[in-house]
């Protein structure tokens, strides 16, 4: 095999990985098993870190793979690496401490049972 019949393989395998992690997604999104939807951990239900996890490997098999980051020297490859690492968990904690402030304060005027 040539290095186009190699590249056309490795396209179609992270194609492949990144349907499944979307079927997964929506399915999980669609069915909502209440062992992930009800049980809490870290301010927020297992679905909801199971989506942020799953999504942020998505992430990763794209810039990896489809743009090229695996190609990169180290350096340049850490340089953008390392801050998404350090900025992702800390946006996610905000979201979850603010939305969790804001669930506190509306909860009296909103019915959330939709």
């Amino acid at each position: 095999m040539g290095h186009a019949a190699n590249h056309k393989v490795l396209i179609w395998k992270v194609f492949g990985i990144l349907s499944v992690i979307t079927l997964v997604e929506v399915a999980f999104g669609i069915i909502k098993p209440d062992f992930l939807f009800m049980t809490q951990f870290m301010g927020t239900s297992l679905l909801n870190s199971l989506f942020l996890i799953l999504t942020i490997v998505k992430a990763y098999y794209i810039v990896w793979y489809f743009m090229h980051l695996g190609d990169e020297k180290k350096n340049l490859r850490y340089s953008i690496v390392l801050p998404l690492v350090i900025l992702i968990p800390y946006l996610a904690t905000l979201l979850l401490i603010e939305g969790g402030y804001v669930h506190e304060v509306l909860a009296p005027y909103i019915n959330w049972k939709y």
